[in-house]
């Protein structure tokens, strides 16, 4: 059988609480050495102490709570723009490029897992949890970081037409 098509297709499973693949994917950026059930565990303790430190969400229950703030959270987090370096005559550009969506998200996802990893001091669970409710209320590391990369873009806007 020829080698021209592509079959890595990767299967992820929703995570068993929300049943949603976006929890699975910030389960899995959390996860170290394999360790699943402990990045679960970390996962929803976050949003168990982030679900009380942001009272006024209208939900039914507390679930959906929950997956409203880390869905509004990395909503806030998500870049639309950022810039590229190109090569151009001997000199380097950066150039900004729209983001696509599948970029967006996962840049988001890293960068909260990151930053929540940076802070030193406490748990896992509520280094995340700080986080997450940082993004939600649109302050906070990970929000600074797409704000500057926004800014980087927008300082650079004049190499646009170098982009492909």
């Amino acid at each position: 059988m020829p080698r021209n098509y592509k079959t890595t297709t990767v299967f992820t499973k929703p995570d068993p609480k929300f049943g949603s693949l976006l929890a699975t994917k910030i389960i899995n950026k959390i996860m170290q050495g394999g360790k699943k059930t402990t990045a679960q565990q970390i996962f929803y303790k976050a949003l168990e102490v982030a679900s009380k430190k942001i009272p006024d969400i209208e939900a039914e229950t507390e679930l959906e709570r929950q997956e409203i703030i880390f869905n509004q959270a990395l909503e806030n987090i998500r870049p639309a723009v950022e810039v590229r370096s190109k090569r151009v005559g001997g000199a380097n550009f950066q150039v900004p490029r729209e983001v696509k969506r599948n970029r967006q998200q996962s840049l988001a996802i890293r960068w909260l897992v990151d930053n929540s990893r940076k802070k030193k001091g406490k748990p896992m669970h509520l280094r995340l949890s700080e986080e997450l409710v940082d993004a939600y209320n649109g302050t906070g590391t990970s929000v600074t970081w797409k704000e500057n990369v926004h800014k980087m873009a927008e300082a650079n806007k004049a190499y646009a037409h170098f982009a492909r």
